[in-house]
């Protein structure tokens, strides 16, 4: 790597609010704002709102649309008809 054109990549404490949750990972990313961490050491804190904790995805609360019956009712409704038809 050419030297003195990267940033600083570090420890950083990413937290999501929402669920009480926090991990310690390396990144580029800076803040003002420390934290202590269960290691006794303090580190930069980056609040976020949504994390794998919080999101409906990882969290198994996300809604399955039924795209295939959206589409039908369009159809219905506005006279569509299948080419197949």
């Amino acid at each position: 790597m050419k030297p003195g054109i990267h940033p600083e990549y570090g420890p950083v404490v990413f937290r999501d609010r929402a669920a009480d949750f926090a991990f310690l990972t390396r990144s580029t990313a800076t803040s003002d704002r420390t934290v202590e961490w269960e290691d006794g050491n303090t580190y930069p804190v980056i609040d976020v709102e949504i994390s794998s904790a919080s999101h409906p995805f990882y969290t198994g609360t996300q809604r399955v649309l039924d795209t295939a019956g959206r589409v039908e009712r369009f159809e219905r409704r506005y006279g569509r008809e299948r080419s197949g038809r």
